[in-house]
């Protein structure tokens, strides 16, 4: 029963049969993997006991594991290798939309105390007086209404407080995901923030609609998300670093479901916008951009990658585009031409701790900040990249003309625009030739005077590298059929002019 309930084996077999789905995928995290066959049992055993449909019983089930990007989204280029019709997804999750294939999520469901947990709250919002708004990790969707009714009972009994408690509570948006539904709303406007305003009931009372996550939740007209106080209910992860940089203005707390005890010190998180504005400001230095494909499956990161690729472009610095799944400082040390990626995933893996990097990892809208000139970081951030507007404020051309200075090279720098004519599109070595020429102008040894920008390419990278591989020693200009390495042992090669040197 527990299994049953836990991966919700009855719904499942219901969203199948009801569909006339016959090729389902089932991906599993790695820590859920160990369960994979026991469900597919259960479920296959759920689906041949109805008599109703024959069909029910020729129903492909496959697991899939190791996902090609981060296995909080929905790995669409998994399930088309075997043609699946859908994808049940298990564990964590971000809910981010999918492109082609439709979706069931089954969260799980972890154990909490739902007392305990109301009246860690309940006790800490009295003291704050602030309206309180809560949010919870997915695998606790299940006690949403259960929280609600707790923290409602627990802060109405007498605590020597004449304030009342003004409680928000998330819910989960959908578990079912289709891309053939329009999921936007048809009035409105969608902020960075993920804020929407709205019109609520027959009252015409006007409410603004927040999400992030998943998860959706309604304030009254007036009612700003930086006067609340923010109660995560959950695990420190991806999904609460989430909330923490994007709701950075307001106070928040953490229940720990596992400790069954509330952590009120979230400065930890909050220092991770200190290290994001310092790549931002690198970022702003850089040369050669490489932008990291992070997904193939999230609806919209297609238009997010040519907006990229459009931008760097109009900043005057090359660059590249990367596909190489779960990227890793290994990975990424292939490609040292590149100074800086822009990783464009989804928002709870967009966040690389990019410490071990050759160069470091950005996201989509600090990459936005750095690249368009005269934009400044006002404080807020974004990790939806599909709550980016299209309408971002992009540099004018003439303020392309002017220096801006660099923090990290104490100075003014000056960039410049690869000019595109019709001639140099018909011929793009005319127009590299050109951006050379202009990238390796030596400027003055004042260090009042301007820095000049460069602008390299990666051929003009390797070209300038010490190492290009193997030397062939041979006077033939035809190639080699084969090369023999060097023969014996690394203390001493045989062909090494002095081995007496060594010792």
């Amino acid at each position: 029963m527990e299994l049953e309930s836990n991966y919700e084996i009855s719904r499942t077999a219901s969203f199948i049969r009801s569909r006339n789905f016959t090729r389902v995928a089932l991906q599993f995290p790695d820590e859920l993997l160990k369960d994979s066959t026991r469900v597919v049992s259960a479920l296959r055993d759920q689906l041949c006991s109805s008599e109703d449909n024959a069909s029910d019983k020729d129903v492909g089930l496959y697991v899939m594991a190791d996902t090609t990007y981060g296995s909080c989204c929905v790995d669409e280029v998994g399930a088309s290798h075997i043609n699946a019709d859908c994808v049940i997804h298990y564990g964590h999750t971000c809910l981010s939309p999918t492109s082609t294939l439709p979706a069931l999520f089954v969260f799980g469901k972890a154990p909490i105390c739902v007392s305990n947990c109301s009246k860690n709250l309940s006790n800490y919002a009295l003291t704050s007086g602030k309206p309180v708004v809560v949010l919870l990790g997915l695998e606790y969707a299940y006690a949403i209404q259960d929280i609600k009714e707790a923290f409602t009972i627990e802060s109405s009994k007498p605590h020597g407080s004449t304030s009342k408690l003004e409680l928000y509570c998330a819910d989960v948006i959908r578990s079912v995901m289709d891309p053939s539904e329009n999921v936007k709303t048809s009035s409105g406007h969608l902020g960075l923030d993920g804020s929407l305003a709205t019109d609520q009931g027959s009252s015409n009372t006007i409410c603004t609609l927040h999400s992030i996550g998943g998860l959706s939740w309604s304030l009254p007209e007036g009612r700003r998300i930086e006067d609340c106080l923010l109660c995560w209910v959950g695990a420190d992860n991806a999904a609460f670093a989430n909330v923490v940089l994007t709701f950075n203005g307001c106070e928040i707390v953490r229940y720990d479901a596992a400790e069954n005890r509330l952590v009120t010190d979230v400065s930890h998180q909050r220092r991770i916008l200190k290290r994001r504005y310092y790549l931002v400001e690198k970022a702003k230095d850089a040369n050669i951009i490489g932008i990291l494909v992070g997904t193939l499956g999230v609806a919209g990161y297609l238009h997010m990658i040519n907006q990229m690729k459009g931008l760097i472009t109009r900043a005057g610095k090359k660059v590249y585009t990367l596909v190489m799944g779960k990227p890793n400082p290994a990975k990424l040390a292939n490609f040292p031409e590149c100074d800086v990626f822009v990783y464009v995933s989804c928002a709870q893996t967009a966040l690389l701790d990019s410490k071990e990097f050759l160069s470091p990892v950005i996201t989509p809208f600090e990459a936005m900040i750095a690249f368009s000139r005269g934009s400044q970081w006002t404080g807020a951030y974004v990790m939806e990249f599909q709550n980016l507007m299209t309408s971002f404020p992009m540099e004018l051309r003439d303020q392309l003309e002017e220096a801006r200075f660099s923090f990290l090279q104490g100075g003014y720098v000056e960039d410049f625009e690869l000019e595109e004519t019709s001639e140099e599109n018909e011929d793009g070595t005319l127009a590299l030739v050109k951006a050379t020429e202009k990238a390796l102008q030596v400027s003055d040894k004042d260090p009042k005077s301007i820095i000049k920008g460069t602008a390299k390419s990666g051929a003009e990278y390797l070209a300038s590298r010490s190492y290009h591989g193997l030397d062939i020693q041979s006077n033939s200009s035809l190639p080699e059929p084969f090369l023999i390495g060097r023969t014996g042992k690394a203390s001493g090669y045989e062909d090494e002019k002095s081995k007496q040197s060594l010792f």
